[in-house]
């Protein structure tokens, strides 16, 4: 078997592998003598069908397997030997297609390696981390919030006319045509006017009525509705008023806090004020993140496999097309050619890609089962209903695995680059770390 090079240029690689005939015919007689104690044959006992036979009845259903094994065993051997790691599948090509039986076998293998990555020095990185305290200006805000959520309504003085804000109580029946339609009709629905809840222009023809009022509101269904046999028909619902209810905040007590499930009013604002932490917690770390790996960019700079750029600039300018052409969801649209700004973000997403893999790699690190067990868990809790046939989607998708697995990986990776790094604490408001948020937001 014999490996030459025949490409060496940056990261692209190329080699014929030529596995000759006497090779190929060597692994056929192994492969029947491995098999040979099983076969029966008539007039011979079990494992006594001579060697010969055995390859004149089975050889060439065999030289296929052969000829993989011995291509997959070079090259293997190749990359034990080289130390070479692929950046992708390897492109096998036979290049003597008119082989025969007898004839050598001549592949051309090509391929991209990754690049050798260099050491980092993580004690060297010095980054600021941002810290924000809860304050109780925050958590009387949030409780105010909660207050505003938690509004009921009572009843107007009689005769009050429905304004914005107000609650309607009351019957309809919808009708196209003359005719109801099916889900068009409900009792006693409580609907407050200013909420956008309804058909566009629905709650405004609410305005000003009274409760015993019976009113017919007009409106057209949106052309992109979700029931396509009323999406852009007009209806008309025939509405029975029976209460005009007006907003009445919560007060901000120890029933308020029940209602929220806390037994009095300081255990809500202990909740309160651990909640808010959570959150400036993680804004802050994503914060850290962006500056960490702003740190590592400037550290490093290697050859990049030009095919892993290419991919990501692609994907790039693909998402960012979709994200401004919101109402095309289908992928029937021309080919997008990444631009150069998408290409420069490709470079640094591959590299950073690559650095923080190697560096997860020395470190050992690894995602637990029980890690990707709570990813798919939170995951599932999208589809309500559905959460086995995810699960069993998840199990049998080696694709989106990986894609719930590589963020795991990166943060642990990212954690203990921190944990080796120079990190000194500023304490700072929320507002100042809502703007460093934002301005991670307008750098993507």
């Amino acid at each position: 078997m014999q490996v030459t090079e025949t490409q060496k240029e940056g990261l692209k690689r190329g080699y014929t592998i030529t596995v000759t005939a006497d090779e190929l015919d060597s692994k056929v007689n192994e492969k029947l003598a491995e098999a040979q104690p099983e076969v029966e044959m008539k007039g011979f006992r079990k494992g006594k069908v001579p060697l010969p036979l055995l390859k004149k009845q089975f050889g060439k259903r065999l030289l296929g397997d052969a000829m993989q094994e011995s291509i997959d065993e070079a090259m293997k051997s190749h990359f034990d030997e080289t130390g070479h790691r692929p950046a992708g599948q390897p492109d096998v090509q036979m290049t003597n297609e008119d082989w025969q039986e007898g004839d050598d076998v001549v592949v051309a293998m090509s391929y991209e390696t990754l690049p050798e990555i260099p050491e980092i020095d993580l004690g060297g990185i010095a980054v600021e981390k941002l810290v924000v305290r809860p304050d109780d200006a925050a958590v009387d805000e949030a409780l105010e919030n909660l207050a505003k959520n938690a509004q009921k309504f009572e009843d107007r003085d009689e005769g009050a006319e429905a304004q914005d804000g107000d609650q309607v109580v009351f019957d309809f029946v919808g009708k196209i045509d003359g005719e109801p339609f099916e889900g068009g009709a409900s009792e006693d629905y409580p609907l407050v006017i200013g909420s956008d809840s309804f058909i566009p222009g629905f709650e405004e023809q609410l305005k000003g009525v009274k409760a015993g009022d019976e009113t017919t509101v007009t409106v057209t269904f949106p052309e992109e509705y979700g029931a396509s046999h009323l999406a852009g028909k007009e209806a008309t619902f025939d509405c029975t008023i029976k209460a005009v209810k007006g907003p009445v905040e919560a007060t901000i007590d120890d029933d308020l806090a029940k209602q929220y499930g806390a037994d009095d009013l300081d255990a809500l604002k202990e909740q309160i004020r651990e909640r808010l932490q959570a959150e400036y917690d993680q804004a802050a770390r994503a914060v850290l993140k962006r500056r960490v790996l702003d740190k590592l960019d400037e550290m490093v700079d290697f050859d990049l496999p030009p095919s892993l750029v290419e991919q990501e600039a692609k994907q790039i300018a693909h998402q960012l097309w979709h994200d401004e052409n919101p109402d095309h969801e289908g992928h029937d649209h021309p080919e997008i050619e990444p631009s150069e700004e998408h290409n420069k973000l490709a470079e640094r997403r591959v590299r950073l890609g690559l650095l923080l893999a190697e560096l997860g790699r020395e470190a050992e690190v690894e995602v637990t089962d029980a890690e990707m067990t709570q990813a798919v868990m939170n995951q599932a809790r999208q589809y309500p209903g559905q959460e086995k046939a995810f699960f069993d989607f998840i199990q049998q998708n080696p694709q989106m695995q990986q894609q719930l697995r590589a963020p795991i990986f990166e943060d642990k990776v990212i954690d203990h680059i921190v944990e080796q790094a120079e990190v000194t604490e500023k304490e700072v408001t929320k507002d100042e770390l809502q703007k460093a948020v934002e301005a991670l937001e307008n750098e993507d």
